[in-house]
């Protein structure tokens, strides 16, 4: 079975392409468009790994993210921050419970290969 991942984007056309070159890489997407939207898919779906984007409707992404980790209380499932906001965002995702910081626009094979290393690590 193929080892899901939760996508929270705002965006509609970056969400939608975000889940067709994950699925390409082999896993399965569950998509959220807002940080409660995100609460609910993660308590439903617990998936392996989040894409998290920082400015969402509603619940912004780090205020989503902390709620994530007291839902799970381990920190296992690793959550990456994609932001605009660039690298000046990295204490205060790193403060969140984010694993890694992803700048957009995104660079796919960056991405590809962090949610390899998470998910199967050798």
């Amino acid at each position: 079975m193929s080892k899901k991942i939760l996508i929270v984007e705002d965006n509609e056309d970056a969400r939608s392409f975000m889940k067709l070159l994950i699925e390409k890489y082999g896993y399965q997407v569950v998509e959220a468009a807002d940080g409660i939207e995100a609460l609910e898919k993660f308590r439903r779906q617990q998936p392996d790994l989040v894409l998290m984007d920082v400015s969402l409707p509603l619940v912004d992404g780090l205020t989503t993210t902390k709620a994530i980790r007291e839902i799970e209380g381990s920190g296992e499932v690793p959550i990456f921050v994609v932001t605009a906001f660039g690298k000046s965002f990295h204490a205060q995702a790193i403060e969140a419970g984010c694993n890694e910081l992803i700048s957009k626009p995104v660079d796919f094979d960056v991405l590809r290969s962090l949610i390899e290393k998470y998910l199967n690590p050798e």
